[in-house]
């Protein structure tokens, strides 16, 4: 079902300023804290005494100390000490790997001996003064899947953001899917339309008349395991589209990074990078604000979907050419994931294997 051997936004730096944060991702229950030199630690969310959730203590001198008998526990997950008890001894619990990158808390799931942090997305208005960046995170009750189809097809656009970027044209031009090894691209250029409401606000933000016929652009690109990244913007039209210069033009990168929470359940880390006047704080709030309400636009759908769809688990669904995004990201999806299980599969049999020849060998003696 998930793509564990892979990095998660897990959280925001300051989900986890004052106090630690219990969050599943993968169906891993985690606590995330700060430890030793104020890095950022990761261990599973079960203390080893009694079962109380860790997330629910606090740090002291760099130790996710249990907020239910005191047991202080090292980022490595071994018991370091408890008031009054020996409990060294104690068997380690699961410890993960996590990096603090790009403005967020990356964490890797899977295989420890396998996590690359080199691997992470670059992101590159992260501190870059020729960006600007707002964002949000949502909780969301449905399958990370029916998300990522959601943003590989804009077509819902002309129904459910019929208010702030919805337009006709998105169902009239048709869209374009690719497939270059692990990424799904799938672009649509629309030329001489109006600009929807969203779209007239942020050429207003660059001082640009917003009542003139543009060119609109969205070039989404699905990489795994579940992040999509939006290329989006207008320009005036007859100025190039796309490759149009900076001051002819607003454009902007929408991102969207899809946890798993469990088979029904994501953490939904949304924003927009945007390049035209970066320096304007206002407009970004604005940029943010509006984004905000577009994202939670979908919330309500997704969700009654995914009701939909457990309440028929055997119901044959369409698909149409404008689905081709979304079946394309599903299937590098599951080609990784069939991948993933046999390396698991062969790991497991190489222990057992392992074990039985130790067993064998101490039987013999």
């Amino acid at each position: 079902m998930f793509l564990k051997n892979a990095w998660y936004v897990a959280c925001t730096p300051d989900e986890i300023a004052d106090k630690p944060l219990g969050r599943t991702i993968c169906g891993e229950n985690i606590a995330f804290y700060r430890g030793e030199a104020n890095r950022v630690a990761a261990v599973e969310n079960f203390c080893p005494h009694r079962g109380a959730p860790l997330s629910l203590g606090k740090v002291c001198d760099g130790k996710l100390v249990c907020g239910y008998h005191g047991l202080a526990m090292g980022c490595d997950g071994k018991t370091v000490a408890m008031p009054g008890q020996r409990v060294r001894g104690f068997p380690a619990i699961k410890s993960f790997v996590v990096v603090e990158r790009y403005g967020f808390i990356w964490v890797w799931p899977g295989d420890a001996a396998l996590a690359t942090p080199d691997t992470i997305p670059h992101l590159a208005w992260h501190n870059n003064p020729a960006w600007a960046y707002g964002g949000g995170l949502f909780h969301i009750q449905c399958d990370y899947r029916l998300m990522i189809d959601n943003l590989m097809d804009l077509t819902h656009e002309t129904y459910v953001h019929a208010n702030s970027i919805g337009q006709k044209e998105i169902d009239e031009v048709p869209c374009k899917t690719t497939v270059e090894g692990d990424q799904v691209i799938t672009s649509r250029f629309m030329h001489n339309i109006s600009a929807p409401p969203f779209w007239q606000m942020a050429l207003r933000g660059n001082n640009l008349a917003d009542d003139v016929p543009v060119d609109r652009w969205q070039i989404c690109r699905f990489t795994p395991p579940s992040n999509v990244m939006i290329e989006v913007g207008v320009a005036h039209a007859g100025k190039g589209g796309y490759d149009a210069a900076p001051e002819h033009k607003a454009n902007s990168v929408v991102v969207d990074f899809i946890t798993p929470e469990t088979e029904t359940f994501i953490h939904y880390f949304w924003g927009m990078a945007r390049q035209f006047n970066p320096a304007d704080a206002a407009l970004t709030a604005t940029v943010r604000e509006g984004q905000g309400k577009i994202f939670s636009e979908d919330l309500e759908m997704l969700e009654l979907q995914q009701k939909n769809l457990l309440a028929h688990p055997g119901r044959a669904l369409l698909m149409l050419n404008i689905d081709a995004g979304g079946v394309q990201s599903r299937r590098v999806l599951e080609r990784l994931i069939a991948q993933q299980q046999v390396a698991t599969g062969a790991a497991v049999t190489t222990t057992a294997a392992t074990a039985a020849s130790i067993a064998t060998a101490s039987t013999c003696r």
